[in-house]
């Protein structure tokens, strides 16, 4: 029966349904790192965060490792280097980023192996305006 079937399709994610991996969560609402391990592996999803950390360890042959916090938790993100040379300048200077990716899990270990990387620093610009401002200036 289809009715069934698309029953088990949909994915709840907190207080939201959604009824595939089309309508997860995407920016400017990204999916909140306390919830990253509902989509299935290989699912793919949209995270941002504060950068923590960033690793280029010499023995990863260029692949960058970066961690980034949301007011849930954190979150791995892996870079290969032929995406940090399209997107270099947001994986060096970038303090807040969105990134879209596909979900990587080993055991307990999430990671996001990165397909696209946007500095969305600029947004932190916003914490420096009153609430009144924030609350118009939203679509």
């Amino acid at each position: 029966n289809n009715a069934t079937c698309d029953s088990v399709k949909m994915f709840y994610f907190g207080s939201m349904l959604f009824d595939s991996p089309n309508t997860w969560p995407k920016p400017p609402d990204a999916l909140p790192h306390a919830m990253l391990e509902l989509p299935p592996n290989g699912a793919r999803v949209t995270v941002a965060g504060l950068v923590l950390v960033r690793q280029r360890p010499g023995t990863a042959n260029g692949v960058i490792f970066i961690t980034l916090e949301d007011e849930t938790g954190v979150c791995n993100v892996i870079v290969w280097r032929k995406l940090y040379e399209r997107y270099r300048r947001a994986v060096i200077s970038g303090r807040m980023l969105r990134t879209t990716g596909h979900i990587q899990r080993e055991g307990a270990v999430c990671h996001v192996i990165a397909e696209h990387v946007e500095d969305i620093s600029f947004m932190l610009d916003d914490l420096l305006l009153p609430e009144a401002s924030r609350a118009t200036e939203q679509p």
